[in-house]
């Protein structure tokens, strides 16, 4: 395997364990265990048809828990706990071939890169379960597992296709992460509102004082 492709491996499995832990963890060990791909030894383990069933198992647990509005985000939360570090050791392990140096890289980047994905898929959620409707529920996660799905498949198949891609992927999520922040800030607001609670208004630009004074 050259750079490109454990460089792609990498930060594809950290990517996408940010949005789906348990279907990035199926999807490379069946690519491994079928031959489509060589694993790199330190994720041989992925092949193993206990972890393969594990997986399996968590990913139809996690289909159906991700698309009932409010009890998405609870799980999002624990998965906090879950994800980022499951993302960290696995983007460490696609790196871990070129050199000790290049595993520590992994382990840096790949954590950071799964903590912001999963930021990015645990706020946004929380934005969409603010709608009375399910069907935006329903579409945000179907999308999210069809995206896990072809994100791997383009990074094993079109490395520097995919490279590319995580690359606008970045800055997207540097420009939206702020704004899922105000986001929910602005949600944490109308919630206070409405049960009487006196709070200040969020700035939508710092500096700028508030439109009007909570009566």
């Amino acid at each position: 395997m050259g750079i490109t492709e454990a460089v792609a491996l990498s930060m594809g499995a950290a990517w996408a364990s940010g949005i789906n832990l348990y279907a990035a963890v199926f999807v490379l060990g069946f690519m491994g265990s079928t031959g489509h791909m060589d694993l790199p030894p330190e994720l041989q383990f992925l092949t193993n048809p206990l972890v393969m069933g594990a997986a399996g198992i968590m990913y139809c647990v996690e289909f159906f828990t991700d698309k009932i509005p409010g009890v998405d985000s609870g799980w999002d939360a624990i998965h906090t706990f879950i994800r980022i570090p499951a993302g960290a050791m696995l983007a460490a392990g696609g790196m871990a071939e070129i050199s000790p140096a290049a595993e520590a890289a992994g382990l840096l980047l790949g954590g950071s890169l799964t903590a912001a994905t999963h930021a990015t898929k645990a706020g946004s959620r929380v934005i969409i379960n603010s709608s009375p409707e399910p069907v935006s529920n329903w579409m945000a996660s179907v999308s999210e597992d069809v995206a896990v799905f072809a994100g791997l498949w383009s990074a094993l198949t079109y490395p520097w296709a995919f490279l590319i891609l995580l690359l606008f992927f970045i800055v997207f999520m540097v420009w939206l992460l702020p704004r899922i922040y105000q986001g929910i800030r602005w949600m944490l607001y109308r919630m206070a509102r409405l049960f009487g609670q006196t709070v200040e208004e969020p700035r939508l630009v710092p500096g700028k004082p508030p439109r009007d004074k909570p009566g």
